[in-house]
């Protein structure tokens, strides 16, 4: 089987993100993220707040799927948010949730993301903070 040149582009994107390494290689200087347009640099500070709020989040990979100019991902997340975190509170409880992401590239680089976090996933393990 064969390897879309959208995987590893994909993943040294995911790499890039996680080594908080700027995304202008891979995202175009406008992007849309769920319907509003925005900057390079506005996108990388939606991405950077993770990282403010949840230090140790690290976004992996879990599945991938590529076609013509479409990259479909779920990205699995572990991580122990220090301060507002999606809208919760930190309660020094790590959380996992999932992203499920899809991207359309032009010209070899992102420009659209349609992104949808299991918030659910993170309010039901706060929620059980105290009770274990």
């Amino acid at each position: 089987m064969s390897t879309s040149p959208l995987e590893p582009f994909y993943n040294a994107y995911i790499e890039a993100i996680n080594s908080r390494s700027t995304l202008a290689p891979f995202v175009h200087d406008h992007v849309t993220h769920n319907g509003r347009r925005m900057t390079l640099a506005e996108y990388e500070a939606l991405i950077e707040a993770s990282f403010t709020s949840a230090p140790d989040i690290y976004f992996k990979v879990d599945k991938l799927l590529t076609a013509n100019d479409s990259i479909a991902a779920r990205i699995w997340f572990s991580c122990t948010p220090e301060k507002d975190f999606l809208g919760f509170q930190p309660t020094g409880k790590m959380v996992h949730f999932a992203e499920h992401v899809f991207y359309r590239v032009r010209d070899g680089m992102i420009e659209e993301v349609w992104s949808l976090l299991d918030t659910q996933a993170v309010a039901q393990q706060l929620a059980h903070t105290e009770n274990g």
